[in-house]
Formats: C-alpha cells, sequence, structure tokens
C-alpha cells in the first residue's frame, strides 16, 4: 500500500489541530503544530493550502492568528483528509488500471483491489471525533504538549541562566556565596591573631 509522507503528515497536522482547538477554541498556530509533530513549518504550509483549498481548515491573522477546523469534527473521515492532500490508499501495482502484466491483468490484481477498497472503507468510517476521543491519543498528545514546554523551558535557561537555572544551580551559587564569607571571616580572625602575637612580642 502506498500512503506518502504527505498523507501521514496531513492526517496527524490535522488531529494535532482538532485536539488543540478542543482544549482552548484558539487558532493553532502552524510553528505549535511543528513543534509538537516535529513536522518542518514549510510542509506544513503546503498541506494547509490544500487542506483550506478543500474546505477543511480556515486561517486568521494578526498576532494570534492561526487555523481552525473547518467542519465539525465527525464529518471528516481520516479518508477525507488524505484524498484533500491528493493522496490515496492504493494498494495495487497498476493503480486500478488493470495492465499490471504486459498491458494485461495480473494474477493478484483482484486481490489488492480487494484490499485497497477494505482500506479505503475503513478509513472513511474513522473520524477526526472517533480518533480525538480515545484515551491512547490523548495521553500522547499531552506528553507532546509538556516535551514542548519542556524544551522551551530549557532554551529559556540556556538564555538566562539565573532566572531560569535549575534549583540544583542556583543551590550551588548559594554555597558558593556563603564558602566565601565564610573565608573573608576566617581572614579576618587570622589578621586579629597576627596583631595579637605582634603585640605581646613587642610587650616581651
Amino acid at each position: 500500500m502506498r500512503l506518502t509522507t504527505r498523507g501521514r503528515y496531513a492526517v496527524t497536522a490535522l488531529l494535532d489541530l482538532a485536539l488543540q482547538e478542543q482544549k482552548h477554541e484558539l487558532a493553532v498556530s502552524l510553528s505549535d503544530i511543528a513543534k509538537r509533530q516535529e513536522i518542518s513549518i514549510s510542509y506544513l504550509e503546503q498541506l494547509f493550502s490544500k487542506l483550506r483549498k478543500k474546505g477543511l481548515v480556515v486561517s486568521t491573522r494578526g498576532a494570534s492568528g492561526g487555523y481552525h477546523i473547518a467542519k465539525p469534527i465527525n464529518e471528516i473521515s481520516i479518508m477525507t483528509i488524505i484524498s484533500a492532500v491528493d493522496e490515496s490508499v492504493d494498494a495495487r501495482a497498476c493503480e486500478g488500471k488493470g495492465n499490471c502484466q504486459d498491458g494485461a491483468m495480473c494474477l493478484t490484481h483482484d486481490l489488492w483491489n480487494g484490499l485497497s477498497e477494505q482500506i479505503e472503507n475503513y478509513l472513511s468510517t474513522v473520524t477526526l471525533d472517533t480518533l480525538i476521543n480515545r484515551q491512547i491519543i490523548r495521553e500522547i498528545s499531552e506528553r507532546q504538549i509538556l516535551m514542548v514546554e519542556d524544551m522551551q523551558h530549557k532554551d529559556q535557561s540556556a538564555v538566562n541562566p539565573m532566572t531560569d537555572a535549575p534549583v540544583l544551580q542556583r543551590a550551588k551559587h548559594s554555597t558558593t556565596k556563603v564558602s566565601n564569607i565564610s573565608n573573608n571571616h576566617s581572614l579576618a580572625d587570622n589578621s586579629k591573631t597576627l596583631k595579637q602575637n605582634s603585640g605581646e612580642n613587642l610587650l616581651a
């Protein structure tokens, strides 16, 4: 079966959009989808251009701009998304033309034809609503969100280590300060002792 990156990424991106929009009902940016799903923004722009033309998503401009799902999610099947980006789930080498072997039908044409129909029928019954209500998909989505937040925190820490440094780093800095103060006290005590010894030697 041929289902290229384009078809898989289109389904993944639209599922991500549906999950995020359900949570906060705000427009979702392609940059956020790109971070969570590890897909380049330029590739997402190409996909969403096709999805928009097919009426599956709408875009909004501005500082809080992004994308919204354009239809009820229970009306958007996985097969609809795949078809919208000009993909198919054809398991036939001849793409249904029946010219598999020297211009004629091959021995297993009917087998692969039946498989293609079964796959297409199955993906036509699975909608975005079906998927976002699965517990495993919700758990994966939460993990991806936390992963991105953790990466952003690490980036901030690298830019401003004292403000956003881990507790261990701040504790180390604090310990160094205490050590310096202790050393200063020790130097003062040593100086005082030397003065006292000098005075005693003069009296003697």
